[in-house]
């Protein structure tokens, strides 16, 4: 593990995660996902450190209600979020993390637009 570091655009939002170099993410092609061409970089909370910006976050909601998709107020930008597949982790958007740490990164498509079929796929490990 080492820790990566990355933010908004505007760079009010900054934040620290641990993960492997090498990143393995997921590519969702649900509505928000796609409209947001979201990378999954999914970890347990005790891997993300908010440094600053909570201040500048709001949070979108819908469906179920429980993932916590929290944006700057400033930018737009979801650079993390509450994700409903681990409502007690934090997916980072890997857009978002600024390149110096990452050696690759591995994407494996998943089909969230039947996400009810599919969500067993995206059980923590």
């Amino acid at each position: 593990m080492i820790t990566h570091r990355g933010g908004c655009h505007c760079g009010r939002v900054r934040f620290e995660v641990d993960a492997p170099a090498r990143l393995e993410v997921t590519l969702c092609n649900c509505s928000i996902c796609s409209m947001t061409a979201y990378l999954h970089l999914i970890v347990p909370k005790s891997r993300f450190r908010l440094l600053a910006g909570g201040d500048h976050l709001a949070t979108y909601t819908f469906n179920t209600g429980v993932a916590q998709h929290h944006f700057c107020t400033t930018c737009g930008i979801k650079s993390f979020y509450v994700p409903r597949s681990h409502p007690d982790g934090v997916s980072v958007n890997a857009r978002c993390l600024e390149p110096g740490t990452i050696t690759g990164i591995e994407i494996t498509n998943f089909d969230g637009r039947n996400w009810e079929e599919h969500a067993h796929e995206l059980a923590p490990s």
